[in-house]
């Protein structure tokens, strides 16, 4: 893993892959397919396409999907992976989606399990979209990404250093490849929204309760908002969070900790605007 990774620094749009896929995440949804499929029909019995089980399935592929003739599907086995294998790796980012959604309406594999295995992989190389009942969906969204991306450029200054370490720290935290921690990722993003919170309050020492009735007394913030974010820090201050059950390792998962992300960024973008509009910061 490269330093930049490590230390959670590298770019929102370089890291949740939204309109792109990298090498890593084409070669293991690849992978996937091999397993279910090419491996099978390979090993099976004879040489030809005409013996083996997997033979509709490559029909329906050149007919529905290809929208090509049938008489062109090669005899050969080898020949037909080999086709497949090249035109995989030489889609788009969103053809090579739907072809991995096609291949899950084959009747020859558990499509269950198929789906397990291509979420696995779109979950570690962190792929903005997950099968859901056999439905490729996204997770996130462009908004969402630009919420993060807004929140760590507009921090990117000595008077909200700590701010933007937290966010980064969350960002690398949920986005390692290697060895993702959701848990903490939570923990940082909520310390980013105590981060900026003292900073407008001008305590360094404040915990987020106390540090947002200050910031109430200098700009307005919503009830609910108010509300909301001290139940959340609850969940992860020292005091009970660590604790709870909510954050328990196997019970915290990408999606989750992805949500903490984006809702925090979210309010400390809110608290700068509200801050700058009051000219409490600049």
């Amino acid at each position: 893993m490269r330093f930049s990774d490590r230390i959670g620094i590298t770019k929102v749009k370089s890291t949740i892959q939204i309109d792109f896929i990298d090498e890593e995440l084409r070669n293991g949804l690849w992978n996937v397919f091999q397993v279910f499929f090419i491996q099978p029909m390979i090993r099976q019995n004879g040489l030809y396409m005409y013996s083996s089980r997997f033979k509709s399935f490559v029909e329906s592929i050149w007919f529905s999907f290809f929208k090509e003739p049938i008489d062109q599907i090669p005899y050969n086995k080898s020949d037909v992976a080999n086709t497949l294998r090249r035109r995989f790796f030489e889609w788009e980012w969103y053809e090579v989606y739907n072809f991995i959604e096609f291949s899950l309406s084959s009747n020859e594999v558990d499509s269950i399990e198929l789906e397990k295995g291509y979420n696995f992989i779109l979950e570690r190389e962190v792929s903005g979209y997950r099968f859901i009942d056999m439905v490729l969906a996204p997770i996130t969204s462009e908004v969402e990404i630009n919420e993060i991306q807004e929140a760590i450029n507009s921090t990117d200054n000595n008077d909200e250093t700590g701010v933007n370490t937290h966010l980064k720290r969350a960002l690398g935290k949920l986005t390692d490849k290697k060895n993702p921690d959701y848990r903490n990722s939570i923990k940082e993003s909520i310390s980013a929204v105590e981060s900026i919170s003292k900073v407008i309050a001008g305590d360094k020492k404040a915990e987020l309760g106390k540090a947002i009735k200050a910031i109430k007394s200098k700009i307005e913030i919503h009830p609910a908002l108010e509300k909301g974010f001290l139940s959340i820090y609850g969940y992860t201050s020292d005091g009970d969070g660590i604790r709870h059950a909510l954050l328990e390792k196997d019970n915290v998962h990408f999606e989750d900790a992805k949500y903490m992300l984006v809702a925090c960024s979210s309010f400390v973008n809110y608290l700068k605007i509200k801050a700058d509009k009051a000219e409490i910061i600049n």
